[in-house]
């Protein structure tokens, strides 16, 4: 199998899998309870705290556990209900669509604008400060593939996950800055300080702490500036020469975008054809398209960006990671071209 979907969400690391089944052992205990194996738990969970911290330039007191990046979305958004909320349309559906339910008219303003798209990879130029009002980002496809510094980018708030970074499904993290205003998504427990209700869940958490170890550790990021670079710049290439009707929504320029994301379009053929011929040869990507209720939508990303249904609805994003290599890219360039061809030749776009 060729996975090309790691923006979707990565394997989890070796590393990662062998601490999880050791703290199922160990650390099985309720780390709000005041014994020892809670305080074993506990301290497992305030490791992973800090070393987030350390790698986003916050305080461990500024982090706060989650069940992933919607939910840290959500919660964000909600702590400013009623209030002015202003995004853009790239963000990802679960700031997008709590904004609709939360947003108003009061001030302080909440402006929510990721650093990096997670369909094209492009990274986006924050808005600059404004009086009155907080700034936060949804860092999720961000965290482990370039450095990351909360303080120097100006932000309230920023949001992560541990399933991109190598680590578990399930598991991710806020940070709100100190004196933030901010109002729990779930109530009715004395976890996080308040902040966040709910037994801890430390299985998972052990899990992120050694992705981030990992991350650190091996300096993840400069491996995904070389060699991961390398691996999707090739395969951009390859597509242009040979592939015609083939054109790219991601800007391969050095520092115009994360370097594990391709986005291309492929003229008169559907995403969702792409992908399912794709995944009956073994390669796995994913397509801008996304189906509901019936009805074939197009991206959202890409019709903000191009405002082109076509463009949109022949998307395919091909999202690499550390364990990919060149005979990946290789393997992918022996079935796309053919699969573009055959869908070329029955697409009725254009007759």
């Amino acid at each position: 199998m060729v996975y090309l979907d790691y923006a979707a969400t990565t394997p989890i690391l070796p590393e990662v899998s062998k601490a999880m089944r050791k703290a199922e052992t160990l650390f099985f205990a309720n780390a709000s309870a005041l014994h020892t194996p809670g305080h074993l738990s506990r301290n497992e969970i305030e490791e992973c705290r800090a070393i987030l911290a350390e790698m986003i330039g916050a305080d461990p007191d500024e982090i706060i556990f989650t069940s992933g990046a919607s939910e840290s979305n959500n919660t964000v958004v909600r702590t400013f209900e009623g209030h002015k909320i202003i995004t853009s349309p790239l963000e990802h559906h679960s700031v997008i669509e709590a904004a609709k339910v939360y947003g108003g008219d009061k001030t302080p303003t909440l402006y929510s604008f990721m650093l990096a798209n997670n369909e094209t990879g492009e990274i986006l130029e924050l808005p600059k400060k404004k009086p009155n009002s907080f700034y936060h980002s949804d860092l999720t496809q961000v965290l482990g593939k370039i450095p990351i510094d909360v303080k120097k980018l100006g932000l309230d708030y920023a949001t992560f996950s541990a399933h991109k970074i190598g680590g578990p499904i399930g598991v991710g993290a806020l940070y709100v800055k100190k004196d933030a205003p901010f109002k729990p998504l779930i109530i009715g427990g004395l976890q996080e300080n308040k902040r966040r209700g709910g037994t801890y869940n430390t299985v998972s958490i052990v899990g992120f702490k050694e992705a981030l170890k990992y991350a650190r550790d091996n300096c993840i990021w400069e491996k995904y500036d070389t060699d991961v670079r390398k691996l999707r710049d090739a395969l951009a290439k390859r597509i242009l020469k040979e592939i015609p009707g083939s054109s790219l929504n991601t800007d391969i320029t050095p520092g115009a975008s994360l370097p594990n994301i391709l986005n291309a379009s492929f003229k008169a053929a559907e995403g969702e054809s792409i992908q399912l011929y794709l995944d009956a040869e073994g390669i796995i990507v994913s397509t801008g398209s996304a189906c509901a209720a019936g009805d074939i939508k197009p991206s959202h990303v890409l019709m903000a960006k191009t405002g082109d249904a076509e463009v949109a609805h022949s998307s395919i994003r091909f999202s690499f990671g550390p364990e990919n290599t060149m005979a990946d890219v290789e393997k992918t360039m022996t079935v796309l071209p053919g699969v573009i061809d055959r869908l070329q030749k029955i697409s009725t776009i254009g007759q």
